[in-house]
């Protein structure tokens, strides 16, 4: 069987549950490798995915005998078979932070479920830990980010719009992968005291602060990278603000290990920046994977500790409102003894 979906069915033993509806695209996905609309099902013997006419040659292509997943056309589908799917399970688990009330409700009265219960995002907890294929993936994506940066800074010239860089970012990226990971940031001058900016019409003019982030999509695998770079030389009011950020960003790297608390290393961050004078007004950081934000998350509510194979960015930044910003940022993988960062791009002074 799929030695994820064989995990997976490890795991609801240990919680008792006896089925499992998956309705999240992107757990499918990473369970199944099924791009297309349906549901799937494990049932006590059964992987079973439900779909439309308009996606059964394209499931079936996908799968192979080694996944082991009986696939129904809906229209094929009675209301009896969706009462005995789930037949003989006394727990049946469901993605509460996918499915509204009204579809809880609506699966309970079309399987006939006895007990439909939370699962507390088990798939979204099997993903934190990256596979080899993952870890490829992500390297690749994070290699193609960094030789767009290194594009990008010889394609900025004054004046030049905060839209035509990120257009052009978007284009570099479509002619080599699957495409943006997320909205690209271009933020300068007074734009980087925001930190998810918006592109606008602003031109880039000599002496201004950029800021940059960006990522793109390799398989299905996001990289996401941030700098700040400087056009001419380096403003003497931005130095002390940048040297503080990069210090931390490189602190954080070198505590970053299995083992580290994700509560402790933005405790870390945020008590340097107090002792200076400003905040840490976001997380310090978030998983990368299929998604551009996922478990774990590095931030004060969350005190997962790092584990091998998670890979996470360590992205702190300081805003001053409406004058400027310094954010730096790198996806990095945790290994056993330490990290390794994905991207690596320059972060000392940069300047264009």
């Amino acid at each position: 069987m799929n030695p994820k979906l064989q995990w997976l069915r490890n795991t609801m033993s240990s919680l008792d549950l006896q089925g499992l509806i998956i309705s999240n695209p992107t757990n499918i996905k990473y369970l199944t490798n099924i791009e297309a609309e349906g549901i799937l099902l494990l049932t006590r013997k059964d992987n079973i995915y439900i779909t439309d006419g308009r996606y059964i040659e394209q499931v079936h292509s996908t799968l192979t005998l080694y996944d082991e997943i009986i696939v129904y056309n809906v229209n094929d589908v009675s209301k009896d078979d969706y009462e005995n799917f789930f037949m003989f399970c006394e727990n049946v688990g469901f993605e509460e932070n996918y499915v509204t009330y009204a579809k809880y409700k609506e699966l309970i009265r079309k399987y006939k479920i006895n007990n439909l219960v939370e699962t507390e995002h088990i798939i979204e907890k099997q993903r934190m830990i990256k596979d080899d294929e993952e870890i490829s993936n992500l390297i690749k994506a994070c290699e193609i980010t960094d030789n767009c940066f290194s594009y990008i800074l010889t394609y900025i010239k004054p004046g030049m719009t905060e839209k035509q860089i990120a257009n052009e970012i978007e284009e570099y990226y479509k002619a080599r992968t699957d495409g943006l990971s997320f909205e690209t940031i271009v933020a300068s001058g007074e734009n980087t005291s925001k930190p998810h900016a918006v592109p606008t019409d602003r031109k880039i003019q000599e002496q201004d602060i950029i800021t940059i982030d960006m990522g793109c999509k390799v398989n299905g695998y996001c990289s996401d990278m941030t700098r700040t770079f400087f056009v001419g030389s380096v403003p003497e009011y931005v130095k002390p603000v940048y040297d503080l950020v990069l210090k931390n960003q490189e602190q954080t790297i070198e505590e970053m290990k299995d083992g580290a608390s994700t509560r402790l290393l933005t405790k870390m961050v945020d008590n340097d920046f107090r002792l200076n004078g400003y905040d840490l007004i976001h997380a310090l950081g978030h998983g990368v994977g299929m998604e551009i934000h996922e478990a774990p998350y590095i931030n004060f509510r969350s005190d997962v500790p790092l584990k091998e194979n998670m890979v996470v960015t360590d992205e702190p930044g300081i805003y001053v409102p409406g004058r400027f910003g310094v954010r730096i940022e790198d996806t990095i993988q945790i290994t056993k003894f330490g990290c390794i960062s994905l991207t690596k791009s320059e972060k000392n002074y940069i300047i264009i």
